[in-house]
């Protein structure tokens, strides 16, 4: 298993911790440079509880966030490591930025089944 494959079933873990809803991933490594996965969530008022969580459990893995963007207002968090680029909505905001179709040419992959690969 690759390193952001790694990376990216603590952030689930992560997400699915602080109760994050409708956890998407989709695979972008075959039509973007930018990384190699989305992993789009959402939750009611606890965005910011779900993003600070998320990069708990990556820094302490030993992962560096390169970058954050929308902390300060909450309504979508983008959080940047490299392989991997975490999103994370209230309900709104994800229902009208609609990420999974714009980036449909990605494979979306079942989250569940991505749990039990082994690390």
């Amino acid at each position: 298993m690759t390193q952001a494959a790694k990376m990216t079933q603590l952030a689930i873990a992560a997400l699915e911790d602080k109760k994050a809803e409708d956890i998407t991933l989709i695979d972008i490594a075959k039509v973007s440079v930018l990384a190699d996965y989305f992993l789009i969530a959402n939750g009611n008022n606890q965005v910011q509880a779900m993003a600070d969580n998320v990069d708990e459990q990556l820094t302490k893995a030993g992962y560096s966030l390169k970058s954050m963007e929308g902390y300060p207002t909450g309504n979508w968090i983008l959080m940047d490591y490299g392989d991997l680029v975490v999103h994370v909505f209230d309900r709104q905001n994800r229902l009208f930025y609609d990420l999974e179709r714009i980036w449909r040419d990605g494979e979306q992959i079942d989250v569940n089944a991505f749990l039990e690969e082994k690390l």
